[in-house]
């Protein structure tokens, strides 16, 4: 459970991915010595920077880069991809149609999906079956994005071995039937500059002026692991204590901010907790985030680990969870389509 933190720590990876595929990795005193970084991490904030991960910094920026020219075209371009429930809810939303606890949020987005083929999970993949929409322009979005995907998948199962040290289990413990097939969803999301919250806009086209109460309201995320890559110099995403204080999470240069998810709290029987955070956009500068979800298989049921339950006293916290049927239930109550 999360603690009164007052920051968010800063964990190099580097030797852990050294070591990610060794079979004694787990006892490389580099590797114990992360590992017990990340477990405090998550058991006291949820949240932590990683450094020494390997995505090139020049990707990281290109892939910022690219998601501004997008949300700078006009809105007649961007609604080209309008996301919809026949596109298995991937595509562009506009400011307003992302909703968290019934209040509109201020931002627009496009959210992808690890693609589902017709009938792969029967009833429990037709709500998310479908292709992702790619913009024709800027020119190689696609082709980028699928690069970014790639190498954050990689780096998240990686991570998530060093996760399921921590826990007490074995370093593959995320992979097989709970994690072999990873499900992913990146999220590309816009935030208008202050003046522009604070309806200082003027309208464009059918949006008007639109006044949000928040950019994006407090929640959790779903699955097991969050990297966050966000603009630099704006400081925005706000992450919760015990005692309810909002906690900043500043851009640091070559890091990613994660975060563990809905589906890692039942894992770990609660030792580690999903936190909630937010963000805020008071800076005159539009702001773009870039977060990318590492998920469970799409079917996975995911229930508590024995070596969890054994550490947090003996009795289980919560009941099995179907990973797809979380997703299912919280993407149709959180867009307007």
């Amino acid at each position: 459970m999360a603690t009164d933190f007052k920051s968010i720590p800063i964990i190099d990876i580097a030797p852990l991915l050294a070591k990610w595929d060794d079979p004694k990795m787990a006892q490389d005193p580099c590797v114990s010595e992360i590992v017990k970084q990340l477990d405090q991490a998550c058991r006291e904030a949820g949240f932590f920077y990683v450094k020494g991960h390997g995505i090139p910094e020049t990707l990281v920026k290109e892939v910022r880069n690219i998601t501004h020219k997008f949300f700078d075209l006009p809105y007649e371009e961007k609604l080209k991809i309008k996301m919809t429930a026949a596109a298995g809810y991937r595509g562009y939303q506009r400011i307003g149609e992302n909703i968290t606890k019934g209040v509109p949020d201020m931002h627009e987005a496009i959210d992808c999906y690890k693609e589902l083929k017709q009938g792969m999970y029967g009833a429990l993949g037709k709500p998310m079956e479908g292709c992702n929409q790619w913009p024709d322009s800027p020119q190689n979005f696609k082709e980028l994005m699928e690069e970014y995907i790639s190498l954050c998948t990689e780096l998240s199962r990686k991570i998530m071995r060093g996760i399921a040290l921590a826990l007490g289990g074995l370093p593959g413990e995320f992979e097989g039937e709970r994690g072999g097939d990873a499900f992913w969803v990146l999220r590309l999301i816009g935030y208008p500059e202050a003046s522009t919250a604070n309806g200082k806009c003027t309208p464009e086209n059918d949006i008007g002026c639109l006044l949000a109460k928040q950019f994006s309201g407090a929640h959790t995320d779903y699955g097991l692991l969050t990297l966050v890559n966000q603009d630099e110099d704006i400081i925005a995403l706000q992450v919760r204590n015990q005692s309810g204080e909002w906690i900043s999470a500043p851009p640091i240069p070559g890091t990613f901010v994660c975060n563990i998810g809905d589906m890692l709290k039942i894992l770990s029987n609660g030792l580690y907790e999903s936190t909630l955070h937010r963000v805020i956009n008071n800076s005159p500068t539009y702001r773009v985030c870039v977060a990318f979800f590492y998920e469970p298989n799409y079917d996975a049921a995911m229930e508590p680990l024995e070596v969890c339950v054994r550490r947090s006293g003996g009795t289980r916290k919560f009941e099995k969870a179907v990973y797809g049927e979380h997703l299912v239930s919280k993407v149709q109550t959180n867009f307007v389509v």
